[in-house]
């Protein structure tokens, strides 16, 4: 790919994915910082996120990712250049997509005790648990409104509302939790329980921010207006869903896995889930990074599916590629000249510090594979083969939880077994995807759905 193909997709595709990029890493800033706070109080806490975390993220990205699919149908029709269908989608998003939040609200609030009982969770993390979950509930109800924002801001190519509301959401998070963990300002102190209390209240006020934009915000190109979301129909929004129900499905599977790995992890000892959820916060600093660059990639593929534009189609990609590798051997670098004090931020035991630093590796040398995965899965994405994605990631998740069961059941290798597990199955999707997109020849024969 030459110097000026670039610089000609550099412009459009920075200008989507860098405030998505900043908004992300200010987000993940802040909850590195939620999680030392909690850190200085008992290395315990650790344990007790991740098995929060996990399960309720992957009950979360299902919405998100649902909402892909009116994603991609909206670029493409901004690409072929009717406004009209991308107006009806992008409406029907708006309107319909929030019963599902209602729906997740039902579940954490009421049965989350019943899903941390069954993924093996101790006795004495699950009243901790379910004490976030109930705190954070609120949060949910509001989140299908927040994916929508999300599409219309992206499709737009209109992202820099997200740096706001990230800046916002995060200062105050992090102000709050220093209130409410330690008990400043007169507060009591209240440990975890005061981390779901302040992140909720940062995440309600970071999605009021975003709606506010939306609303009182003139010329945003795909933000539908009033007539356009209350007449939009339901038979649109499930258009969308089909097409966005493979991605949903994919990320649900991703997320399933990750899951499955979380209660293999306890039944090692009650601290592994820990270490996991430690490696897995630095690893997440670039994976971040690499996600925005997909954002803008799908988005800027999909667009060239709609213009039938082979050479932005293949030069999106590599350059995507490009940066991502870029920040895959920074990250690589990083896990080989420091991982001990990266580490020592979460754990003060120097035993478990000792015994961690060679997951840092693990999860360094992964990020390659990964990356290739996250990019090339948004180009197939956008091309509209969102089956394809799900296909691929049906065999990871059976690959991956049946790998990391045979080597910690069977060949007792403890934590390493699961590393090698997910490094594995990562490395061999990425050719799987690899061989996908390479087979994409005619952007004339892309999956459709009108």
């Amino acid at each position: 790919m030459s110097i000026t193909v670039r610089r000609a997709y550099l412009g459009p595709l920075l200008k989507i994915a860098l405030p998505i990029m900043i908004s992300n890493v200010i987000s993940q800033i802040q909850m590195l910082i939620d999680r030392l706070f909690l850190a200085k109080l008992d290395d315990i806490y650790m344990s007790a996120l991740s098995n929060i975390s996990t399960p309720l993220w992957t009950s979360m990205s299902f919405v998100f990712s649902l909402s892909i699919g009116a994603s991609i149908i909206i670029s493409q029709s901004i690409g072929a250049g009717d406004k009209d269908k991308a107006a009806e989608y992008s409406g029907a998003l708006w309107k319909w997509h929030n019963i599902l939040g209602v729906l997740l609200f039902v579940l954490w609030f009421f049965f989350g005790e019943f899903i941390f009982k069954a993924m093996g969770v101790s006795q004495r993390l699950i009243p901790m648990c379910v004490t976030y979950t109930q705190i954070y509930a609120p949060v949910l109800l509001i989140m299908p409104l927040g994916a929508a924002c999300m599409v219309t801001f992206q499709t737009s190519n209109y992202t820099i509302p997200l740096v706001f509301q990230g800046i916002i959401r995060s200062g105050l998070n992090v102000l709050l939790d220093w209130i409410m963990i330690f008990g400043n300002w007169g507060c009591p102190a209240m440990g975890l329980k005061g981390a779901a209390i302040a992140t909720t209240i940062a995440e309600v006020a970071g999605a009021f921010v975003l709606f506010g934009v939306c609303i009182f915000k003139k010329n945003i190109a795909t933000m539908p207006n009033i007539k356009q979301i209350f007449c939009a129909r339901f038979s649109s929004y499930l258009i969308g869903c089909k097409l966005g129900i493979f991605t949903a499905l994919e990320d649900f599977l991703w997320n399933s896995g990750n899951l499955f790995i979380i209660i293999i992890l306890n039944s090692i000892d009650e601290m592994a889930a820990g270490i996991y959820s430690v490696v897995f916060t630095v690893e997440i600093l670039a994976v971040v990074l690499i996600g925005s660059l997909g954002n803008g990639d799908m988005t800027l593929t999909g667009e060239a599916v709609g213009k039938k534009d082979s050479k932005q189609f293949r030069s999106v990609t590599r350059l995507s590629y490009l940066i991502s590798a870029g920040i895959s051997g920074v990250t690589l670098i990083l896990c080989f000249a420091i991982p001990r004090q990266m580490i020592g931020l979460f754990f003060s035991d120097e035993k478990l510090i000792a015994s961690s630093v060679i997951f840092m590796w693990f999860m360094g040398i992964n990020l390659f594979s990964k990356s290739g995965n996250i990019i090339l899965g948004n180009s197939i994405r956008g091309y509209g083969d969102t089956m394809w994605m799900l296909l691929t990631q049906v065999f990871g998740t059976v690959f991956v939880i049946s790998l990391a069961l045979l080597c910690v059941k069977v060949f007792n290798l403890g934590i390493a077994g699961v590393f090698v597990a997910v490094i594995l199955d990562e490395f061999v999707r990425c050719m799987i995807n690899l061989f996908k997109y390479l087979s994409i020849r005619n952007l004339n024969r892309s999956i459709r759905i009108s």
